[in-house]
Parts: C-alpha cells; structure tokens; sequence
C-alpha cells in the first residue's frame, strides 16, 4: 500500500520546482556610459497561483552584490534597476533574485526563485 502512496506525495514536490518563467529585456550590448551605471530590466511570469505579487521584491545580482530593482510604471510583472559596472570591465555576468511570499497553511510562507545567468556586453564609444 505504501508504495502505491509515494507516488503521490512526490508528485507535489515535482509540479512545484518550475513555476517562475523570466524574461531578461536588457540588451545584450550597451555603449560604455559616462557614469558607468546601466538600467536592467525583466519580466517575471509564474503559473503559482498562491504567489502574493505585492510582496515580490526583486534584485540584481552580480558577484557578491546586490542591487534593489523597483515596479516598472504601467506594468503588474515588470521590474527595472541600475547595476553599476568598474570603468576596466567590458563584460559583466549577472542574474536576477526574486524575493517573495506565498499564501499556505498556516500563513503566509517565504521563498525565491532565481534566474538564469545573463551576460551583458559594454561596448566603447
């Protein structure tokens, strides 16, 4: 009997793992910019219907740094931020870290997602 239960205990587990779908809308190349800052942007996209998008609080990540992104204006599921970059660097690696609660028993619950790793391109004028 028991292994007949299994199966369906994991099989939350299994549909719980992919609920969040990014899309970066950075270019992959920038012009170096006088004060070496850039503006990223993405959207995010989640099939959890338990997600409480008002208490989503997304960040750029870049190494060991963190930088707050803030609502796009006009959009439910889009974020914009500015992430520094060193004067003596032409490529930077970055992905985003979404922090957010969710509705279960009990209360709301605390979780993230993060996503794919994204690269960005400085060009010099």
């Amino acid at each position: 009997m028991s292994k007949r239960i299994l199966p369906l205990l994991a099989a939350p587990l299994l549909l719980a793992g992919c609920n969040a779908t990014f899309t970066n809308l950075t270019p992959t190349q920038l012009s170096r910019t006088t004060n070496n800052v850039y503006q990223c942007e993405v959207a995010l996209d989640s099939r959890q219907q338990t997600l409480r998008w008002d208490s989503i609080s997304p960040q750029i990540v870049v190494g060991n740094d963190y930088y707050p992104m803030r609502p796009t204006p006009l959009m439910t599921n889009r974020w914009e931020g500015l992430m520094p970059v060193p004067p003596t660097s032409r490529v930077v690696r970055y992905h985003y870290k979404f922090d957010y609660k969710y509705n279960a028993m009990g209360g709301a619950k605390a979780d993230s997602a993060i996503s794919p790793e994204y690269t960005l391109s400085i060009t010099e004028q």
